[in-house]
């Protein structure tokens, strides 16, 4: 396995620039949570046709994969991820304004994809504007808030298949629902998005957004490093809500904790390992069945391995 990604490795440096192929890379500081042993190799393309060639290399090399976008909603525990993570940030994140439809970059961040819209008079990514995750990252997991979702606004994906493959795939076609798309089955690498928005009136635009703005702000513990909401809603309940109820706001194992200001939230204090967030989110789990009756599940992704 040791001499796959050597060679994997020096396959990618034949048009990767040394910049966007990284080894034994802490994952810790690719995303949100702070969290995270290291990746064997990190790569970050800068188009799709680098994206199809990364991936052709992967299958050639037998060598797995990790399909990253801004690191915000994912734990990745302390062991690292063995093989490559494939991470969609700053260089695909070009956004273009077509009339009311937005193509952009798997790697843009939904807030700047928000306020592109906002700044040309279009309605429907309002609810995203401080959602801390990136454009492929939100498809993939059809990302929501506020009542507005992914499923309502995208018109068309663009994504790479694990043979290096580039397809389109129609909203119709990639089944979006809670939390949920194909691409969290079929493995493809979501590359280009285009949004159908509307035209709205500006003055309800931007009084959305600083709404939206100021809940998030005074709701949330955005002053500390988390991987956004832990757990997902269960029929007919919050999570937040249950956790609360049960009187866990508070509760904390070594540095990670469920936050004092949003209970459906757990909190990285400094220093804390995915051990620690474990910890929590199985104490909460436990307490919470007890108390409620009710099943939660993580809406974080948990990748890697332990130590």
């Amino acid at each position: 396995m040791k001499e796959n990604m050597e060679a994997f490795v020096r396959d990618l440096r034949t048009f990767l620039s040394s910049s966007q192929v990284l080894t034994q890379e802490p994952m810790r500081l690719h995303t949100t949570f702070e969290i995270g042993g290291p990746a064997d190799v990190l790569v970050l393309p800068g188009s799709m046709d680098e994206v199809a060639r990364v991936l052709r290399l992967v299958k050639a090399h037998d060598v797995s994969v990790t399909l990253l976008g801004n690191g915000s909603n994912v734990l990745v525990l302390d062991g690292g991820i063995r093989g490559a993570v494939v991470k969609f940030n700053h260089p695909m994140s070009d956004i273009r304004v077509d009339g009311t439809r937005i193509v952009a970059g798997a790697g843009a961040l939904l807030k700047d994809v928000s306020v592109a819209a906002a700044a040309h008079g279009l309605t429907g990514m309002e609810f995203a504007c401080g959602i801390p995750g990136s454009l492929g990252g939100a498809v993939f997991m059809n990302a929501g808030a506020y009542d507005g979702e992914m499923k309502n606004v995208v018109a068309l994906v663009r994504s790479v298949t694990m043979d290096g493959e580039i397809v389109e795939r129609a909203a119709a076609d990639i089944d979006l629902g809670y939390r949920h798309s194909i691409f969290q089955s079929n493995g493809e690498a979501i590359c280009e998005v285009e949004l159908q928005l509307a035209p709205g009136v500006q003055a309800d635009i931007d009084a959305k957004i600083a709404d939206f703005t100021t809940r998030r702000e005074t709701k949330q513990p955005l002053e500390l490093a988390s991987a956004g909401s832990t757990f997902k809603r269960p029929t007919g309940y919050f999570a937040g809500t249950l956790i609360q109820e049960t009187g866990l706001k508070g509760l904390t194992v070594g540095r990670a904790q469920v936050s004092t200001k949003h209970a459906g939230f757990v909190v990285n204090l400094g220093g804390a390992t995915a051990s620690d967030v474990l910890g929590v989110i199985h104490e909460v789990q436990r307490r919470v069945k007890e108390a409620h009756g009710v099943d939660l599940h993580p809406e974080v992704r948990i990748l890697g391995e332990a130590e």
